[in-house]
């Protein structure tokens, strides 16, 4: 008897999006989870979700002295065909924040997770959601609604944003070896091209100390050489988001990013400790770099290692007195707040402020005739021609064609990009997270890929998302991506009219502007939480950290080999649980794929035959999702094996995908049953099944020949036959299959016995009337 394998039930619908309300002090559950910050090391998606942890609560600007009159509040950015977020229901409802009419005065805006925005809006409701059709752009699903109230808070992050970017546009260019011209380059058409094409309303595109330190090893400190490497890059990007190829950056896991971003950030602060310390002629690769610092330290300029050290006093200082300044209130007297408003403004373009003190105090000692500090020098003004990259390069000894430039780049044409998604998605999904919307991966591909495109022709190197400056946006109360186009227009105007000013920037004050930037980066903890939690994982984590010294695409590609072998390894290897009893029960946990194949036939046989006596197999399968054709192989030759030693194989909780695929071979002796309860009842109910014979034996329950053996040995035939005496006979039986014949040795035999000569006559009759083997 063959149980018929009975149809799995169908699954649950998946649970939707709840609402709740959007104010971070809101009781429900789900509203504060949603405004949760993510912590560094937590393991899984969430936790990695971007490549330094997410930004700290920190409080707002405060308000402006001003009263606001009562306008549109800001929305919840939300792409369309999501669904409606918190806050952006009809008036009275439950997830708005406007109470019906004749309620109690609405609270001011505050978006999920962060501190309230500076500018009051009582009085107010969010932006409904849409539910037309999705708009080609994102622009174009928020630009229709767009309202005045959202411009002063947008142009205040934008305003923020774009006092950090310069100073540090500045500082990347001569981290990346480039002149510092291309740090202004680079940073302003990606915030152009971002406000049309991004789906996020915090995240910055622009030069980051990690993109820079990429480009300082692939271009050679050559202009020409990193704008094609920008418009190389933009292209894959672009052909990744077109493609939907997005999904292959989760093969680099969260210990490669961890491992990458630790090193980068020890690699880039060492980097500017030459630019501290006044030294010139300190070679790039990182362990020279160590070794003709410490040779050389007595050539430290005192001007500039007391300047560098003061800039990064006064950084780190501005950024405690920021985490740690208390939220305005409302009812304190106008002094307090403008005094409130104005220590906001210096810690969050602490940068610009840090820069432009240092140059002040270096134009002091030029103008006294003694210049104490090595100077940032001439930068050409004026913005940059719109031409396309150059494919070639002239040299002295003739032209570098564009095929000798790619072939010189090499790895850098797969890092590169795809470091720039990787570092872009990771801090989209991370703040999308903790203010609560959403953003589409392929768009995000689409957007980043098309602003180091255009980028390159305004002779921009590769840029990508900014965390820092990313955190500054967020935490400064923008509304839309509109902030970026306040940032941009800020660093054209720099170009236009402020290039002269930037001669008197002390290298030691960028230099301390790159440090306070990276020091972040650097995660001390991931390393306590893996041992904690996973220590396999300190492999890739330590393989990437170790060889990014040596050469950053050395540390990445092995830290991703290695995690990628553990992958494997868990995919040969899946955990098996063997349990003893009358029949072997076996235990898949997880889906059986070829290189698993052998790993289950030895263990299944080692334990099936290492028995005593020999013990069939049931195999529970309900883990197993799929299984491929060298498995399917495998498994017939598994129950061939088993059934040459008088054994039997059964499977049981096969999900439809794999019972089809199965049926579909036409194994020989195949047998399933639904579950393992039915498969223990429905063997129950074989004769023969359990103790059984003279020596009390389990035996297998296969429905070949052996069954009318076992059957007759055990005298439960009804009819003409007459019973056989419950003994074992250690001869074998010459009419059946060779497994009768192992089943039979298994008896303890305590007399012979051989069946009078019609006895076989009956036997065979009643076998070929059972229409058996």
């Amino acid at each position: 008897m063959v149980p018929v394998p009975v149809p799995a039930a169908a699954p649950a619908p998946a649970a939707g999006l709840g609402g709740s309300s959007g104010r971070p002090g809101s009781s429900s559950p789900r509203s504060h989870e949603a405004s949760r910050p993510l912590r560094s090391g937590a393991g899984g998606a969430a936790g990695c979700a971007g490549l330094a942890p997410a930004a700290p609560r920190s409080p707002a600007p405060p308000p402006v002295p001003t009263a606001a009159p009562r306008s549109p509040a800001p929305p919840r950015y939300r792409p369309a065909g999501v669904p409606l977020l918190p806050g952006t229901g009809p008036r009275g409802s439950r997830s708005s924040p406007v109470p019906a009419r004749g309620g109690p005065a609405p609270p001011r805006y505050r978006t999920r997770g962060s501190r309230s925005s500076p500018v009051p809006t009582a009085g107010v409701r969010a932006m409904p959601g849409c539910r037309c059709p999705r708009p080609a752009l994102p622009v174009l699903r928020w630009l229709p609604r767009y309202s005045r109230a959202w411009l002063p808070l947008d142009a205040l992050a934008g305003l923020a944003v774009g006092l950090t970017a310069v100073p540090q546009a500045l500082a990347y260019a001569e981290l990346a070896g480039l002149p510092l011209q291309y740090g202004l380059y680079s940073s302003f058409m990606g915030c152009f091209v971002y406000c049309l094409l991004g789906t996020a309303k915090d995240v910055t595109l622009g030069p980051t100390a990690i993109m820079s330190l990429l480009v300082s090893s692939y271009a050679f400190q050559q202009p020409a050489y990193a704008v094609l490497l920008a418009f190389l890059s933009g292209c894959i990007q672009l052909a990744m988001g077109l493609l939907r190829l997005g999904f292959l950056l989760d093969f680099i896991s969260c210990p490669v990013i961890k491992g990458f971003t630790s090193a980068a950030s020890i690699t880039i602060s060492f980097n500017q400790v030459k630019n501290i310390l006044g030294l010139q002629g300190i070679p790039r690769q990182f362990f020279l770099q160590v070794y003709e610092t410490l040779r050389r330290i007595g050539e430290t300029r005192a001007g500039d290692a007391v300047l560098g050290l003061s800039c990064l006093a006064a950084l780190a200082g501005l950024r405690a007195m920021k985490s740690h300044l208390a939220q305005a209130v409302p009812t304190a007297p106008l002094a307090v707040r403008i005094s409130h408003l104005i220590v906001w403004i210096c810690a969050t373009a602490r940068n610009a402020l840090v820069v432009l003190s240092a140059g002040l105090v270096a134009y002091s000692f030029q103008v006294m005739g003694c210049q104490p500090f090595r100077l940032t020098g001439s930068i050409p003004q004026g913005l940059p021609a719109f031409q396309p990259p150059r494919f070639s390069l002239a040299v002295p000894n003739g032209t570098v064609p564009f095929p000798s430039m790619v072939q010189d780049m090499g790895a850098g044409l797969a890092v590169v990009p795809l470091m720039g998604l990787l570092e872009s998605i990771a801090i989209a999904k991370a703040f999308a997270s903790q203010n609560g919307y959403r953003i589409d991966p392929n768009q995000e591909l689409l957007a980043l890929g098309a602003a180091n495109v255009l980028g390159s022709f305004v002779s921009s190197y590769p840029i990508t998302g900014s965390f820092g400056r990313t955190a500054v946006n967020a935490q400064s109360g923008v509304c839309t991506p509109a902030g970026g186009l306040v940032t941009g227009a800020l660093v054209l105007l720099s170009l236009a009219y402020l290039t002269s000013l930037f001669y008197y920037i002390p290298k030691a004050a960028l230099a301390a502007v790159i440090i306070s930037a990276v020091v972040p980066m650097f995660d001390t903890g991931i390393f306590g939480t893996l041992w904690r939690v996973k220590r396999l994982d300190l492999v890739p984590l330590c393989v990437t950290f170790l060889l990014c010294f040596w050469e950053v695409q050395y540390g990445i590609v092995a830290g991703v080999l290695v995690s990628g072998l553990l992958l494997l390894y868990s995919i040969a290897r899946p955990p098996i649980k063997v349990s003893e009893g009358a029949v072997l029960l076996v235990q898949l946990g997880s889906s059986l794929h070829f290189p698993a194949v052998e790993h289950l036939r030895a263990s299944v046989c080692s334990r099936a035959l290492a028995a005593s006596p020999a013990r069939s197999v049931l195999l529970d399968c309900s883990h197993v999702s799929s299984i491929d054709y060298t498995a399917l192989l495998g498994l017939a030759e598994l129950l061939q094996e088993l059934h040459r030693h008088g054994l039997s194989l059964a499977f049981c909780g096969l999900q439809d995908p794999v019972l089809q695929v199965l049926l579909s071979a036409d194994l020989e002796g195949f047998q399933h049953f639904p579950s393992r309860e039915e498969a223990g009842e429905a063997l129950a109910a074989l004769p023969g099944w359990g103790e059984c014979g003279s020596g009390g034996r389990p035996w297998g329950f296969d429905l070949s020949s052996c069954r009318a053996a076992q059957w007759g040995l055990q005298g439960s035939w009804e009819g003409e036959l007459e019973p056989i005496p419950r003994i074992g006979c250690p001869q074998p039986w010459g009419f059946m299959v060779s497994s009768c014949g192992s089943s039979q040795q298994q008896l303890s035999t305590t007399e012979p016995f051989t069946p009078p000569a019609e006895g076989w006559d009956r036997i065979r009759g009643k076998v070929k009337t059972l229409g058996l083997r």
